[in-house]
């Protein structure tokens, strides 16, 4: 899905800007300083950020693997209601396709 709406994952510096064209990265409203971050953007293709927000989602509730990201998920979840924690994961998880296809690379689970 994602090669088929990104030509070329180089066109973006980094798997931050990957993340914010997905919409998935925090508004930020900063001044002196002192950094506000508010909601999700929700700019760029939303149905991709849509597929990674419930992929994610989904990873969280009914995951009963012990990857490291599910299990940091779920930490985050202690503190935070469950889409936040969703939307987290999704960016997490975006940026790491952004690193797979910019780097030419298979992904690698790290327990």
């Amino acid at each position: 899905m994602f090669p088929a709406a990104i030509n070329d994952p180089l066109e973006f510096k980094n798997g931050r800007q990957f993340s914010a064209w997905l919409g998935l990265v925090p508004r930020q409203n900063s001044t002196g300083g002192k950094n506000i971050l508010l909601g999700i953007s929700k700019r760029g293709n939303g149905y991709l950020r849509r597929l990674l927000v419930q992929g994610a989602l989904t990873a969280i509730v009914r995951s009963k693997g012990n990857d490291n990201q599910i299990r940091w998920a779920r930490k985050l979840r202690q503190t935070k209601c469950i889409q936040v924690a969703a939307v987290t994961l999704a960016n997490k998880t975006a940026r790491i396709i952004w690193s797979l296809m910019a780097h030419n690379k298979e992904y690698q689970v790290m327990s």
